[in-house]
């Protein structure tokens, strides 16, 4: 008789592989399941990009510094955390290396992702604010599909339970990671019991906040980072209560596990900013390259020049973009005439003396700014904002 014969009939099985060899190369389940993640918040980020105007393909670039930056800051945040694992007696350093084995903590991977948005964002001349809003729904639905990763690994889930979702935990094999303790009969052997499948909690939990953030941005119009902090919001009270069930070893401050005090901290943080910033959303408009809007759907289709698809123009990055409002970006895509900057005072100089980019020059076209937009949101032509917003 086996461990799994004592254990009685589950709602909710747990595989007993989460590595597959394809010849020498290890495929691991838990890294699929983060690449499958971070793909879905791509392309949810690339989609809200360009409905704020920015160009095609920024996303990738922003994900070239984002994703390792976020990776690094997870690993690094889970070792801190974590250190008896791999510096304390029996430990060994060299695990503090083996992202595959799992050990990925939230809150550094969003540190270490917001640095290298940061980082791409001002080398494409877009606010770092634009990017976090974009970026608001994608993150959680990225991390309810990483938790699958969980569910493959047998690990992350709570105390004993009876409930009927109650999950089947396979003991693992400490020197085969990634496979199950088997039996003299070949049956992975099962630990006694069922367990709370917290990971699953998490995932649906984050699909939540995937629907409250797109609901209430849709609804406010939220900008400046607030729909971001939503999100921030949104998660860490789910952490909180989630985090409390878990019975996995984790360093404690007051009989409390750090995660609690960090998904605590963390909300006021969020709330704090979201009550405090105020302010429309932003749109951008690109500079030099890329100027011409995409026509309206409801443009007449015979001014549509149709020599254009003889000779394609080349998809070429921005050399940068003005922050404006909703309605002067809606008068762009119906015109395609860049809003005119308004000037500090009556008869000064312009923001900026850069020198103008390719595309077409505002200089003899009236100032039309119905929403009137305040000046510190309007650069100069070629000037890019980040160096205000981020």
């Amino acid at each position: 008789m086996t461990l799994a014969s004592l254990s009685p009939q589950a709602a909710l099985p747990s595989p007993s592989t989460a590595v597959w060899q394809l010849g020498p190369v290890p495929i691991r389940a838990y890294a699929l399941c983060i690449i499958a993640g971070i793909v879905l918040a791509c392309w949810v980020t690339e989609r809200r990009l360009r409905q704020r105007g920015v160009a095609p393909g920024a996303v990738l670039d922003i994900a070239v510094w984002a994703v390792p930056a976020g990776i690094i800051g997870a690993r690094v945040y889970h070792v801190i955390t974590s250190p008896e694992k791999y510096f304390g007696a029996g430990g060994d350093p060299m695990k503090a290396f083996a992202i595959w084995e799992g050990g990925l903590g939230i809150w550094g991977a969003v540190a270490g992702g917001a640095v290298g948005a940061w980082i791409a964002a001002r080398q494409l001349g877009i606010p770092l604010s634009v990017v976090a809003d974009a970026l608001a729904p994608g993150l959680p639905l990225a991390q309810a599909v990483g938790r699958l990763g969980n569910w493959f690994n047998n690990e992350l889930f709570g105390a004993r339970t009876t409930l009927p979702w109650g999950l089947q935990i396979h003991r693992m094999d400490p020197d085969n990671p990634g496979h199950a303790l088997r039996d003299d009969a070949g049956q992975p052997i099962l630990e006694p019991g069922l367990y709370q499948p917290t990971f699953l909690y998490e995932a649906l939990w984050n699909l939540g906040v995937v629907a409250l953030v797109l609901l209430l941005d849709r609804r406010l119009k939220l900008g400046r980072g607030r729909a971001f902090a939503l999100y921030v919001m949104g998660y860490t009270v789910g952490r909180f209560w989630i985090e409390m069930m878990r019975t996995d070893e984790a360093n404690q401050i007051l009989g409390v596990r750090l995660n609690v005090w960090t998904a605590g901290l963390v909300f006021l943080g969020a709330l704090i900013y979201f009550v405090r910033v105020r302010g429309p959303r932003d749109y951008l408009i690109p500079l030099g390259a890329v100027a011409t809007p995409t026509p309206p759907p409801t443009s007449d289709l015979s001014q549509i020049d149709l020599s254009e698809r003889e000779t394609p123009a080349r998809a070429t990055a921005p050399e940068g973009y003005r922050v404006v409002s909703e309605e002067q970006y809606a008068a762009w895509q119906d015109t395609g005439v860049i809003p005119a900057e308004p000037a500090t005072d009556q008869g000064a100089e312009p923001l900026d003396d850069a020198a103008p980019v390719d595309g077409p020059s505002t200089d003899d076209e009236p100032v039309d700014d119905p929403s009137g937009a305040r000046t510190d949101r309007a650069d100069a032509a070629g000037v890019r904002p980040t160096d205000r917003d981020s």
